[in-house]
């Protein structure tokens, strides 16, 4: 089974430049925690999550209706392309113990995003998707 399908399509984005408060209505709207972040040619610029605006934004003392995305959002995104294997985007979920990945295709634009809660019910596999939620959830080894 590939990740497109069992992913969730037609995701919606917000601007690096958009307010944080937008961001966060945006995530009310929909019900959401986290939204890919995309540049105006709709290129994957990073992503921004309900945490991001807590911890990065408000906690630090700054304004959400003037403080743009872009100055709390994660630029390091791990994703998979939409062709790949449900097998492997598990694997790099655990590997990089997120519990979800932007999906992207062959032109490197974004097409999905999957969770584990995507692997849980697309692949009918609920006890692999508890395994990997489990190593998920383990502090990481630190690697030298």
């Amino acid at each position: 089974m590939q990740v497109k399908d069992i992913m969730t399509a037609n995701v919606e984005c917000v601007r690096p430049g958009d307010s944080l408060q937008d961001a966060a209505r945006k995530m009310r709207d929909l019900d959401v925690g986290p939204l890919p972040v995309c540049g105006d040619d709709d290129r994957l610029a990073g992503m921004i999550t309900d945490r991001d605006i807590t911890i990065r934004a408000v906690a630090e003392g700054r304004d959400p209706k003037t403080t743009p995305v872009r100055e709390a959002m994660t630029e390091d995104l791990v994703f998979c392309f939409e062709e790949q294997d449900v097998e492997e985007a598990a694997r790099t979920m655990q590997e990089r113990q997120v519990r979800r990945l932007v999906v992207l295709n062959g032109q490197k634009r974004l097409v999905g995003i999957v969770s584990l809660g995507d692997l849980a019910t697309g692949s009918g596999d609920e006890e692999k998707s508890g395994r990997v939620l489990s190593d998920i959830s383990e502090p990481a080894t630190p690697q030298r």
